[in-house]
């Protein structure tokens, strides 16, 4: 199911979302001009989040703390490809400003990081020892999701379905959002039962999980701009 249109009302001009939108297209035009052995082998180890290495600095292995928890921030304005960074964006687009507007700007910019933080970290968790990059906003806009979800459970929401035929419907947003974040509990589950922690690449389907169930939780108890 792909989101088209959401109808939900805000009162506010959503800059943050843009700015956010407009950083992220900025980097990863970035990526596509550097070299692609730079980005493999520099760009992307240094600025991707490595669980592997943040584990091994938790547990008391020497190294610079910036080396490993800039990562964390960064790891969130990098992207794969073109369908990973508009795919990103375009969720970004349609349920952040909504959010913003319940926030405020400084608060909804807190908020998506700190949605961003939490996913990673449930990431590293339950993959401590994967050496590849984690990169991605995926995480922090699934905690925009799990916002607007709380926020706007019935907000009725055009959908474009391709069974069979292309249906366009509308729905309510519980419904879309309750049904991606079932498809990443699935996805996830049935990665830990086959491969276990050891699991390395792919989706991050747990930085998914953890960055929507962190912006429903704190979006029920974060303060509204005045």
């Amino acid at each position: 199911m792909l989101p088209l249109r959401v109808h939900a009302p805000r009162s506010t001009v959503p800059w943050v979302t843009w700015a956010l939108l407009v950083t992220n297209l900025l980097v990863f035009y970035y990526e596509l001009r550097v070299p692609p052995a730079y980005l493999s082998t520099a760009l992307l180890p240094t600025y991707g989040l490595i669980p592997s290495r943040l584990t091994a600095f938790l547990g008391g292995s020497p190294a610079a703390p910036w080396s490993v928890l800039l990562p964390l921030l960064t790891s969130q304005f990098l992207h794969a490809g073109w369908l990973h960074v508009l795919g990103n964006m375009w969720m970004l687009f349609l349920f952040g400003d909504s959010v913003e507007d319940r926030l405020g700007h400084q608060g909804f910019a807190v908020f998506y990081l700190s949605c961003g933080l939490a996913a990673g970290l449930t990431q590293c968790l339950l993959q401590p020892h994967s050496t590849v990059p984690i990169i991605g906003a995926s995480g922090a806009i699934a905690g925009v999701m799990g916002g607007f979800m709380m926020r706007h459970p019935r907000a009725r929401v055009l959908t474009l379905i391709p069974l069979l035929f292309f249906w366009v419907v509308e729905l309510p947003a519980w419904v879309i959002l309750g049904y991606w974040f079932f498809l990443q509990a699935l996805s996830g589950s049935t990665l830990l039962a086959l491969r276990g922690a050891s699991a390395e690449g792919g989706v991050a389907w747990f930085a998914h999980l953890g960055g929507f169930i962190t912006g429903a939780f704190l979006l029920q108890w974060w303060p509204t701009d005045p």
